[in-house]
């Protein structure tokens, strides 16, 4: 190998190398701006950093949070659906499509998602967490349900009331 094709490969593999920690210094930017509740201008940084690294799943992963911190719901699902098809071993973008289909009342996807998740990888707490919640959101929908047709007894009232405070105070968790 001559001096100048060793020059060539030292400076391609500095460029990688830079490339490699724009993206870390990019993602990082983002995370703390999420962190910070300024979703806005995060989805923003986000979006620049996508545009000049498409294929990097970390800086789209954090565009759908942005953009789900945003309630731009259906923008934020399609990142994450791009997302698990491209990567369908990932528990994360799952996850948080489950917490989007949730949201929107679709609790029986949102099940099948959260399950799909654990499969990936059973011991992803977040998501295991995200499952409790969305049995008992089903628990109160189907309790609901039960006492459209006629007043609950007393134990199932209980119970109804019980499962509405513990909602009531604990939100579904997003994967950043």
């Amino acid at each position: 190998m001559t001096l100048s094709q060793s020059l060539i490969r030292c400076a391609l593999a500095l460029l990688l190398a830079a490339a490699g920690t724009a993206r870390a210094d990019d993602a990082a930017d983002v995370q703390a701006l999420l962190a910070g509740r300024d979703a806005g201008t995060a989805r923003r940084r986000a979006e620049r950093a996508v545009a000049a690294h498409p294929d990097d799943p970390q800086l789209r992963f954090l565009q759908g949070v942005a953009l789900m911190d945003l309630r731009r719901d259906d923008e934020a699902l399609a990142v994450f659906t791009q997302l698990a098809q491209r990567y369908p071993e990932l528990p994360d973008p799952l996850n948080n499509i489950a917490l989007l289909q949730a949201r929107a009342g679709q609790l029986e996807p949102a099940r099948q998602t959260l399950e799909a998740a654990l499969r990936n990888d059973p011991g992803h707490r977040l998501a295991r967490a995200n499952l409790g919640q969305v049995h008992l959101m089903l628990a109160v929908q189907a309790w609901e349900r039960a006492a459209a047709g006629a007043p609950l007894e007393p134990s199932m009232q209980r119970l109804l009331d019980g499962a509405r405070g513990l909602l009531a105070g604990t939100p579904p968790a997003a994967a950043r």
